[in-house]
């Protein structure tokens, strides 16, 4: 009953979180703007282009919460095709562009956008509806792993080249936790798994740069001046902020010290400028998210949208640990945006689409759960248990 009562808030509770995350990442972004070299010294410059992604997105959402969540399982191919299109083009110029030694980013006219992006909305829906369509075979290796992951591979591998070893492991990681849900057996997830984590490790420890970061974070006080400066910086940053803050527009660290306070760092800002009870509070709303999200999927009125559900839920809940995790020197360091706050426009975009596509699983739910609500709710909570 109790499970009942929260699935019909489920939404509500949603929104709230959502809203309050939009509302603190947007006066974070006014306060730290003014210091970013790339807003050259306009404080609203970064306002500016989140407001019209978020009006964007805003728009795009509501449609998404209109039509029925079964029409993306329609689209599948071509989202994975776009994707696939789009990610090549990052290495095109000069439609591709590189930044920081990455090639993420591609030019549209007077938009910058990145590809990796729409390319984890396409995995979730094309694990979806391929679990969806093949329940009865999921445990056959074929169909149960080599072919969605052949798939999916395809993906990764240009966002691989793209040296976006963070989006490759999120994107791996929330397919597997979408198998997992399914029903796939452990036997073939694990080995997936184990073996996802060597390849990206290996491929990191190759690349010098990331290398380099790999070794900070094993000996953080030898790198504190270059590859863990950023980290050391955001940790200074939440120590000098405490319980209470330094006080909105305050913080210090964000001039010049921390490169990114506007984008990947905007965490630490908030912990320095408005203290451990407003980052508190932000964890709170990503654990709303997750809960409202999950409950949300079991109510599902089919094993598409609850798949769907649970992959979009897994997106915001596993970028949202990268990014504190990253900024409190828990994981190496991978640039990450933390979903609602963060400065970018593509990551924002599809945040407010899964957002859109969760109130439409709401909307078409049932009280009364399918069948698959229950092996699902099983194996949600042996996955909270690690």
């Amino acid at each position: 009953m109790q499970a009942q009562g929260m699935h019909k808030k489920s939404a509500f509770i949603l929104l709230f979180s959502v809203a309050v995350l939009i509302s603190i990442g947007l006066v974070m972004l006014f306060s730290a703007g003014a210091f970013a070299s790339d807003g050259h010294g306009d404080q609203f410059s970064f306002l500016r282009k989140q407001g019209f992604w978020l009006g964007f997105g805003f728009v795009v959402a509501v449609v998404c919460a209109a039509v029925d969540y079964r029409w993306w399982q329609r689209g599948w191919m071509f989202l994975i095709g776009t994707s696939c299109v789009l990610l090549a083009l990052c290495f095109v110029r000069p439609i591709g562009l590189r930044l920081n030694g990455s090639f993420r980013w591609i030019h549209l006219g007077s938009l910058t956008v990145q590809p990796s992006e729409l390319a984890k909305f396409a995995v979730v829906v094309f694990v979806a509806w391929w679990f969806a369509k093949f329940e009865s075979e999921q445990n056959r290796i074929v169909k149960g792993l080599l072919i969605p992951f052949a798939v999916v591979g395809a993906v990764l591998g240009l966002i691989v080249g793209e040296t976006d070893l963070g989006s490759t492991a999120l994107i791996g990681t929330t397919a597997l936790l979408m198998m997992f849900v399914a029903g796939v057996n452990l036997r073939l997830i694990i080995p997936t798994l184990v073996a996802g984590l060597i390849g990206v490790m290996a491929i990191a420890w190759s690349i010098p740069g990331r290398h380099n970061r790999l070794l900070a974070f094993i000996h953080p006080e030898q790198y504190q001046t270059t590859e863990a400066q950023q980290q050391f910086m955001g940790l200074i940053a939440l120590g000098s902020g405490g319980i209470d803050g330094l006080g909105l527009g305050n913080g210090r660290q964000k001039m010049f010290y921390l490169e990114y306070a506007y984008a990947d760092f905007i965490f630490p800002v908030i912990g320095e400028e408005l203290g451990l009870r407003v980052t508190l509070i932000i964890v709170f709303c990503y654990l709303l998210i997750l809960t409202s999200g999950t409950l949300i999927s079991l109510n599902a009125r089919d094993r598409f949208g609850m798949l769907f559900g649970f992959g979009c839920t897994s997106l915001l809940g596993l970028q949202a640990l990268i990014n504190v995790g990253v900024t409190t020197s828990m994981l190496p360091n991978k640039g990450s945006p933390l979903p609602f706050i963060s400065y970018g426009g593509s990551n924002l975009f599809f945040c407010l689409v899964c957002v859109g596509v969760l109130i439409n699983i709401y909307r078409h739910g049932k009280e009364e759960a399918p069948a698959a609500r229950n092996e699902m709710m099983v194996r949600v909570r042996h996955l909270s248990k690690f």
